[in-house]
């Protein structure tokens, strides 16, 4: 049975900052199982978006994306996305707008309602632990996200 809500992360654990996406998921699965009043929810971690996802999103009410960004304001940003084919649309890696609009191409109707958590990190290098800047975004992020799904979205 599909929970209601997905949490999605995304991110190369090996890589710095870009760990956020994954480190994210794994701290809120925890903080979830705290908190039954949010309701059920799936959470899925990726190395990358891909085609293949769109498929995560058929029965759900909402959807709750998250990853690194460089060009996130500190220490995250939350904003409602809409499907959107872009030019990660021919790509391997893609956008989550980009999922949606497959999404929509393939059920041939709109997306659930869907939000992107960007986590603002600096350092991406291979082999790097997160920055300590990283985990204060980490932390702030998940506040954020705990307000979100206690909210409704």
């Amino acid at each position: 049975m599909t929970a209601p809500t997905l949490v999605f992360g995304w991110g190369n654990p090996s890589r710095g900052d870009d760990a956020l996406g994954p480190l994210f998921v794994e701290r809120f699965t925890a903080l979830a199982a705290l908190h039954p009043e949010w309701g059920a929810v799936d959470c899925l971690t990726d190395f990358q978006l891909q085609v293949e996802h769109a498929l995560d999103l058929q029965g759900r009410r909402r959807v709750l994306f998250v990853d690194a960004s460089l060009d996130a304001p500190a220490p995250c940003s939350l904003v409602r996305i809409e499907a959107a084919r872009d030019a990660s649309f021919t790509t391997h890696a893609m956008s989550p707008q980009a999922v949606l609009k497959v999404f929509a191409d393939i059920d041939d109707g709109q997306p659930p309602p869907c939000w992107l958590l960007a986590i603002r990190g600096e350092r991406y290098e291979l082999g790097e632990p997160p920055s300590d800047a990283a985990q204060q975004s980490l932390r702030a992020a998940l506040l954020l996200a705990a307000d979100w799904i206690a909210g409704a979205g």
